[in-house]
């Protein structure tokens, strides 16, 4: 396939390179230090599952840069999204099918408002990667998973061309015929997990393990789902428990990237996590007490450290 990819960080770096050296024809996205440095040397991508490198010169500046794709993948953070969608819809790939690996239950109206609607897949990613310098990529852990399908009929040759593609990769990967829920499911635990590290400013470990903090993401992970459920997505009404018992699983050093955003000063993603859900609460008259204070909290940050005493 010949896939563009829009963000070379740790979600469209890690997955990108591994199709790259699949044999996938694929083409970088990026820009700033990590552009050039990927121009000159490849991506390399340090993992447990084994390192990889992609061949110089597999990037771009811009979108309107890459000659042509058969699939186009949004990797870019959430604020960065309409732009995205800009620049893809004045460019030759216009019409071209779109994936979004980001966070959120957002970022499929947003390109949908530039994009053609029966342009874009669903779809979520489940790994933690980030990029450690310039040109390179460190994957935490083994799971690098991701789910996705069609939304319409149209779009199925290329989900399964795009399945068949990751099983070459080695990348663990799931066509859903229920991608929308999938979206959501994902937008549960990581409301609670990136709400709860960030305003605690402590791994999950320390959450989960004291009992306030505990309820705390309990409760923020249940508003969620009670907004998923006023939107019309079948989520059970047990499912933040279930997610919480998830939660007990993992390390206890596990943090989010918004917790380390923060801890770096970087912009948060933040209107549309707990934000996002305490704003789509108001519009179905759902109440997210926990999520709009969360919001609250970190509201200073949310374009990076703050200027001033």
């Amino acid at each position: 396939m010949r896939i563009a990819i829009v963000g070379a960080g740790g979600v469209g770096g890690y997955f990108g390179a591994r199709l790259a050296a699949a044999g996938h024809e694929v083409t970088f996205v990026a820009r700033g230090r990590h552009l050039e440095a990927v121009r000159r040397s490849g991506l390399l991508v340090r993992s447990p599952l084994g390192d990889v490198r992609t061949s110089p010169g597999s990037v771009v500046e811009t979108v309107a840069d890459v000659d042509g794709a058969d699939l186009v993948i949004v990797a870019v953070k959430l604020w960065d999204t309409d732009d995205v969608a800009r620049q893809l819809g004045a460019s030759e790939l216009a019409g071209t099918p779109v994936l979004s690996l980001q966070n959120g239950v957002h970022k499929d109206a947003v390109l949908a408002r530039r994009l053609p609607p029966e342009s874009l897949l669903g779809g979520a990613c489940f790994i933690s990667a980030f990029i450690e310098e310039p040109g390179v990529v460190r994957h935490n852990g083994t799971l690098q998973r991701m789910v996705f399908g069609a939304r319409h009929p149209e779009q199925e040759p290329v989900a399964r061309q795009f399945l068949h593609a990751c099983t070459e990769a080695g990348v663990d990967a799931e066509v859903s015929a229920d991608v929308d829920r999938v979206i959501w499911e994902k937008y549960v635990f990581l409301v609670g997990h990136s709400a709860t590290t960030t305003a605690v400013r402590r791994p999950i470990g320390v959450v989960r393990s004291h009992e306030r903090t505990r309820v705390l993401l309990r409760d923020v992970m249940a508003e969620a789902v009670a907004v998923a459920r006023a939107s019309g997505v079948a989520l059970t009404e047990d499912f933040a428990e279930r997610q919480l018992a998830f939660c007990d699983t993992l390390p206890a050093d596990m943090t989010s990237s918004m917790h380390n955003d923060l801890e770096h000063g970087h912009r948060l993603e933040l209107p549309w996590l707990s934000g996002g859900v305490a704003d789509l609460a108001d519009e179905l008259g759902v109440p997210a007490p926990r999520n709009r204070t969360v919001a609250d909290i970190l509201a200073p940050y949310v374009d990076g450290a703050p200027s001033g005493a």
